[in-house]
């Protein structure tokens, strides 16, 4: 499934709210068609999505990335809910803006909050919120124009998860690299792998690096232009 919407982007006022039901041993990818914009305005957009999966199901969202123009305002929202036996694999990333067009970090906020739960227990509560009057955002952000979190658990996925994890929590950061990629254990059945990057190509090769298990499950490359 593609989600889109016109335009390719959310002017002020947008409310978009998704919500997906996977029925035991479904499997479904979520993707968009380009980048979400969020386009300069004095009013709020914001996405919401709720998910639930069933028991044995294979859900996999994979959008391309959100990108803040100057002082526009986003919020959003993921609360996902997984039964047992269900495998979850979830991109969720930003860029600076229109880094081209002189525009670098120039949004007026930007807030993203996600909650994963497995039968009843919360998993992960992940929050992220950039806003020029809690800090200076281009300083915060540093060099890196691209911030990427990556979660895959669940049956279908354990070992690769447990490898990444392994390989990339043992892996030493260089601190003046143009990616730095990073990986803590979820649960004992999954990851969390988080990239900075100075591009949004380096951060796109690394999760397709990470990531490349994706086709075989889904018995389709979703990286394929």
């Amino acid at each position: 499934m593609y989600a889109a919407t016109y335009g390719g982007g959310l002017l002020g006022g947008d409310a978009i709210a998704l919500d997906i039901h996977l029925n035991d041993g479904a499997r479904a990818l979520v993707s968009t068609q380009a980048s979400t914009k969020v386009y300069r305005s004095h009013l709020g957009a914001s996405q919401r999505l709720r998910a639930r999966a069933g028991a044995d199901t294979l859900l996999v969202l994979l959008p391309d990335p959100v990108t803040p123009f100057a002082r526009s305002q986003y919020e959003q929202e993921q609360r996902i809910e997984l039964a047992s036996g269900a495998t979850l694999v979830a991109v969720d990333w930003m860029t600076a803006g229109r880094v081209n067009s002189g525009e670098r970090w120039e949004g007026t906020s930007y807030s993203n909050r996600t909650w994963i739960h497995r039968d009843g227990a919360l998993l992960l509560h992940d929050a992220l919120r950039l806003d020029p009057q809690d800090s200076d955002v281009p300083a915060r952000m540093g060099r890196f124009n691209c911030f990427a979190s990556a979660v895959a658990i669940g049956p279908a996925v354990r070992a690769a998860a447990i490898r990444l994890a392994g390989a990339l929590g043992e892996a030493p950061i260089r601190r003046r690299a143009d990616v730095l990629v990073s990986a803590a254990p979820l649960a004992d059945d999954g990851v969390l792998l988080r990239v900075a990057g100075t591009s949004t190509q380096q951060v796109a090769a690394v999760l397709k690096q990470h990531l490349a298990f994706l086709p075989s499950l889904l018995d389709d490359d979703p990286w394929k232009s």
